[in-house]
């Protein structure tokens, strides 16, 4: 396997391996870059004593997911590929984590435990091979939903662990369960990016919905940041 092979992956790229030929996909990976420096700000204006450790890398973890993205949709190859999927599996996994200690205040075996099992769930939505179709492989040429599935198990963890918190007023709660409804959304635009493909164009060029993806994926993980800097203490308090 060589590391400098091109990937195709994505509407806006077509076939093209040049450095500029996903300039939306690549410029709108700003927005997690603005996500964690307006989150950024936030955490370091706040009144201490301050959110529960570890905020800090989470913030860290959503900029470097718009500078591995950026990559990618730059460079498109097998190690730009990686830079892009490596730091948001890190996120999904402190986040998780992160929401089992602090928010639900699980233990440490709890919260090893339940990591265990998310990342298990990960893996077998990563795996599900789906019909050709709409939602399926035909148009995607690759995993099912475009590759989507793979992260319908975080849309579910972030939904799940929200209405918990709703139940027990945590004050997290609103910002998990609007950042699910935006992930939802999010989601659905990744999906569809090559079976819309001809029938969305800028200036004459296909354009894909892959972008969507990015300006939604980044509201929703600023939503998640703000819960963890605003509201990052935990239930018993």
């Amino acid at each position: 396997m060589s590391w400098s092979a091109q990937v195709f992956r994505y509407c806006e790229r077509g076939a093209d391996p040049s450095f500029w030929a996903e300039p939306i996909n690549a410029a709108t990976n700003g927005a997690f870059l603005i996500a964690a420096v307006v989150a950024g700000i936030s955490f370091a204006r706040q009144p201490r004593p301050a959110p529960a450790p570890g905020v800090a890398v989470l913030i860290d973890l959503v900029f470097i997911i718009g500078v591995g993205s950026f990559l990618f949709h730059t460079f498109a190859t097998r190690w730009s590929a990686q830079a892009d999927v490596i730091p948001i599996g890190l996120f999904m996994l402190a986040y998780m984590g992160y929401a089992l200690r602090v928010y639900l205040d699980a233990d440490w075996l709890w919260t090893l435990a339940g990591l265990a099992l998310f990342i298990g769930t990960l893996q077998l939505a990563g795996d599900i091979d789906c019909r050709p179709g709409l939602f399926g492989t035909a148009a995607a040429r690759g995993p099912c939903l475009n590759g989507t599935a793979g992260y319908v198990p975080a849309f579910l963890a972030m939904l799940g662990i929200g209405a918990v918190l709703r139940v027990k007023k945590h004050r997290a709660s609103g910002y998990l369960l609007l950042a699910a409804g935006v992930f939802l959304a999010s989601m659905l635009f990744r999906t569809v990016d090559l079976e819309l493909c001809s029938e969305t164009r800028l200036a004459g060029s296909l354009l894909g919905t892959h972008f969507l993806w990015h300006l939604l994926n980044a509201a929703t993980l600023y939503l998640l940041l703000m819960a963890a800097v605003r509201h990052g203490y935990r239930v018993r308090a």
